[in-house]
């Protein structure tokens, strides 16, 4: 079930929202019966094979849970569980890609297996692994089984994130100050709602009709289409993921459950060590506190810090995807960051705008291979923008972007003379969604600031998204 749709916004949560009050008023357990159960129908929607695939992860998980508070050898309760699901990780994103390489390198020619990807794995299983090392170091009971399972399921955050700590959440969770209707906790989520509503359907989903449109038709694109392309896709993902993580804090914030924030206006960063700071926060922290941290962090050295940041970095891009694509951007990635640190002193005495712009850019350069269907074709792509032959833009790039409420606009406005096959609206929207990315406060920091004028806006938004409903577009992100 995806949160941009009818069935979400009209029957689902309105029915989880009074259910979970109404359980709350019979006794809290209730309450969180309810979240289960109704986590349960949401990730079903995904199909039988991803819910039997979560189920079992759950069992064998919380059995190990039980075995690190009862048993001795604590270590090897904790070890056994983490590897069996790195190992399940692993297993389903990564066997085929594995073998491919295996082929290559051996001259062997095995086939590769019909293995099928469960919904957000990768964030339940990052999950399960926080919930062992909470219970582990004495953080949790294990027993109260309602709240492991409210911890994994929470439908909000149950398929791309925010990745959160279980002490955190189960302390919102249980707090009894929390268990009756908060109508300012409603108006506030349905605002943030309805702005990431409009950033998935009118702005993410827009952009990246543009980038298939590029990749489908690659062999015909001019160069001046790969460089709008290139944007085209740094607006996607940031619309796309940030917009899930709005609505999701939304969602929350009804159900009088604080998530943590995972975006903070990302593409205004001075670095890319600033821009990891800003981007997918909860995941930067996730890799932080159980990779880098026990790695030794900052505490070893200057060699020893680089060394892993680059870790951190390599198992940040494996955990994106089974491609070269995604290695390499990882790397990448800890290379710039381990620049960040070493020319810190000197970039420190640029001006900010000559660091943003390189910063941008260098994002953008990045994100197209993150996009990329093989490391190959970004060489080829980047090679074609940087030798800029060709300065023409495709009328279908450009025909995306007439949107059916330029028509309107078009009509209400004295425009009619208005180029509308030159442009204009491909420029508006860029536009817009640089001054969306650069200008306000992040949309988070404001989640608790209610004026007329954002509730108006927030309306326009909710309404204007919901019209604009056609096909139901997945996320970027729930592939990963």
């Amino acid at each position: 079930m995806q949160f941009h749709s009818y069935i979400f916004i009209i029957v689902f949560l309105p029915v989880m929202l009074l259910l979970y009050f109404l359980g709350n008023k019979a006794g809290s357990l209730w309450g969180k019966i309810v979240l289960i159960l109704g986590s349960i129908v949401f990730y079903g929607c995904a199909g039988k094979d991803s819910l039997l695939m979560l189920g079992i992860s759950i069992i064998v998980n919380y059995l190990c849970v039980l075995a690190i508070k009862r048993f001795p050898y604590r270590k090897s309760f904790l070890a056994v569980p983490v590897l069996i699901n790195v190992g399940i990780l692993l297993y389903f994103k990564y066997f085929n890609f594995a073998l491919e390489n295996l082929n290559w390198i051996m001259r062997t020619e095995y086939g590769p297996r019909d293995i099928f990807l469960p919904l957000g794995i990768s964030f339940f299983t990052f999950q399960q692994i926080a919930y062992l090392v909470a219970v582990y170091r004495g953080e949790l009971e294990a027993e109260r089984l309602t709240d492991y399972l409210v911890y994994i399921l929470y439908f909000p955050k149950l398929l791309m994130g925010p990745l959160t700590d279980p002490v955190e959440f189960l302390k919102d969770m249980n707090d009894a100050g929390v268990k009756k209707i908060d109508w300012d906790h409603i108006a506030c989520g349905i605002k943030i709602f309805s702005f990431g509503l409009f950033k998935k359907v009118l702005l993410a989903d827009t952009f990246a009709q543009a980038v298939s449109w590029g990749y489908e038709n690659f062999d015909t694109v001019t160069s001046m289409d790969l460089l709008l392309i290139m944007f085209f896709y740094t607006m996607e993902i940031y619309f796309d993921f940030s917009g899930y993580s709005d609505m999701a804090t939304g969602v929350s914030a009804m159900f009088n459950i604080p998530l943590p924030m995972n975006f903070d206006s990302p593409y205004k960063a001075l670095s890319i060590r600033d821009f990891w700071k800003r981007w997918h926060i909860s995941l930067t922290k996730f890799l932080t506190k159980y990779i880098y941290i026990p790695l030794g962090g900052s505490k070893k050295g200057k060699v020893f810090t680089y060394i892993n940041t680059m870790i951190v970095f390599l198992v940040s891009g494996i955990w994106h995807g089974a491609s070269w694509t995604f290695i390499l951007w990882g790397i990448l990635h800890g290379l710039h960051s381990v620049l960040d640190r070493m020319l810190e002193t000197v970039q420190n005495k640029i001006v900010k705008p000559l660091r943003w712009f390189v910063t941008f850019a260098m994002v953008n350069v990045l994100w197209l291979l993150f996009s990329a269907p093989s490391v190959r074709q970004w060489l080829d792509m980047l090679v074609k923008i940087v030798r800029f032959q060709d300065r023409t833009v495709s009328n279908k790039i450009l025909r995306i972007f007439q949107i059916p409420e330029s028509v309107v606009v078009r009509d209400l406005l004295p425009l009619h003379d208005l180029p509308i096959d030159k442009g204009i609206w491909m420029v508006l929207f860029m536009a817009a969604s640089c001054g969306i990315c650069l200008l306000p406060e992040n949309n988070y920091r404001r989640l608790s600031k209610n004026t007329c004028l954002t509730m108006v806006l927030a309306a326009i938004a909710f309404v204007w998204s919901l019209l604009s409903f056609s096909t139901e577009s997945v996320f970027i992100y729930s592939n990963f």
